[in-house]
């Protein structure tokens, strides 16, 4: 398992929606800016926080044309109440293989209890990867702030 780097198509993932729906990212995705953060799980307090950071965040984002997505290995029912407790709008995966998201992303895996490791990526309107953030802990995050501010130079630099 390789780091995603600048450039690289970020690949295919399917993510189990609460309800039975799925959404493959990047196609979900395309055609704006997009951020998929893997987060370690509902008992975390930093996650939390970045979950309603970017929630927070979500109307200056969709300005910018950022759409945003999440997932964790928690369940199904546990996902539902974090959905619930934080008023997310964005979609929020469950149940995620650590080891097959680890494999395909280069993400770090916990292993006992086995769940990813907080990690981030910014991708552009085709699916490349702009920016990969990779914690090996609790801490280091993208935040939605430095997202929006990325996107405003991308724009700006590539309409000169």
């Amino acid at each position: 398992m390789s780091l995603l780097q600048p450039g690289e198509h970020f690949p295919a993932l399917t993510l189990s929606l609460p309800d039975g729906e799925t959404l493959r990212v990047p196609d979900a995705l395309a055609g704006g800016f997009g951020v998929v953060l893997f987060y370690r799980g509902s008992w975390c307090p930093y996650c939390n926080a970045q979950l309603r950071a970017f929630q927070r965040s979500l109307g200056k984002l969709a300005e910018l044309g950022v759409k945003v997505v999440a997932v964790s290995v928690d369940d199904e029912p546990t996902t539902k109440q974090t959905i619930a407790e934080h008023g997310l709008e964005f979609p929020v995966g469950h149940s995620a293989d650590p080891d097959a998201f680890a494999e395909a992303t280069g993400a770090f895996v916990n292993d006992d209890p086995r769940y990813l490791q907080s990690t981030g990526f910014v991708l552009d309107p085709e699916g490349k990867v702009v920016v990969s953030v990779y914690s090996s802990g609790a801490i280091g995050r993208l935040v939605p702030e430095d997202v929006a501010g990325l996107v405003r130079y991308l724009r700006e630099h590539q309409a000169a």
